[in-house]
């Protein structure tokens, strides 16, 4: 009988933590979570915004630069957008953060241009072109690979061909990173307008050399895109399939996927 009223009292004290437990979780449920961006206020963003025009600053504090370049995002994506002049005013600032070292804070510096660039004055944005393509053009594949990404963002198809032959160099690099960033930007582009697919078809070559990459990711971006190029020509496609198909080159499991997917899109058309 002992046994079992030792049994009970420790089931009941199982029980009693068991319900500590949910009731604690209960309490952490309830409490509110308060963004810390809840009562930004747009006209305090662009008092500090300031900042991005004092070198001394920006070189010695770029954290705070990258907070601020936060809260601008935020009353972007929250709808206090900008208006014509103070999208202006804080466009020509944040160029002015090229001219920083920081890893992080160049990130933001193209998460921004890339979010903000549509409702600037195009006028404006072609300033930034020349940073940003002496940044595709660096050692560094961080910046490469992002810049490229902004900067086909923002071309229009006048622009995309003086940029042309650094993008084609860029999706046969040899670093998947800023391979990938190329061909996924060449995607983009594709997709943006008449015009700029019919630059992009140009690069092909560039394009199948890149299915050839040990990278997984490349391989799956460039058929991807090397599917895009030949979508509309029956016979291209069912040459992409049978070539790819019998070669056995592709090892990324994502590309193969892709393949299927063509094939059996393929078949069913039939």
């Amino acid at each position: 009988m002992s046994g079992d009223q030792e049994l009970g009292a420790g089931m009941q004290s199982m029980m009693r933590e068991v319900q500590s437990m949910a009731d604690k979780f209960k309490m952490e449920d309830e409490e509110q979570y308060y963004s810390p961006y809840a009562h930004l206020e747009k006209a305090t963003v662009l008092q500090e915004a300031r900042i991005f025009h004092d070198p001394v600053a920006v070189r010695e504090n770029p954290r705070k630069c990258c907070t601020v370049i936060a809260q601008l995002l935020h009353l972007q994506n929250t709808g206090q957008h900008l208006s014509g002049q103070e999208a202006t005013e804080v466009f020509f600032g944040v160029t002015k953060l090229f001219m920083s070292d920081d890893a992080s804070l160049r990130r933001m510096v193209y998460l921004f241009i890339k979010e903000v660039a549509e409702t600037c004055n195009p006028d404006d944005v072609i300033i930034v072109t020349s940073s940003l393509t002496k940044d595709m053009t660096c050692d560094v594949d961080l910046y490469r690979g992002n810049a490229l990404r902004v900067l086909t963002r923002i071309v229009d198809a006048a622009m995309l061909g003086a940029i042309e032959r650094y993008v084609k160099q860029a999706i046969v690099d040899s670093s998947g990173q800023v391979s990938s960033s190329a061909l996924v930007s060449s995607l983009h582009l594709f997709n943006a307008s008449p015009e700029n697919s019919t630059i992009v078809r140009r690069w092909i070559s560039e394009t199948t050399e890149a299915t050839a990459s040990p990278n997984e990711m490349v391989q799956f971006h460039a058929m991807q895109l090397l599917y895009q190029i030949k979508s509309n020509d029956r016979l291209g496609v069912s040459k992409l399939v049978t070539q790819y198909s019998q070669r056995n080159s592709l090892k990324s499991p994502l590309a193969l996927v892709l393949l299927v997917r063509f094939t059996s899109k393929l078949l069913h058309d039939e």
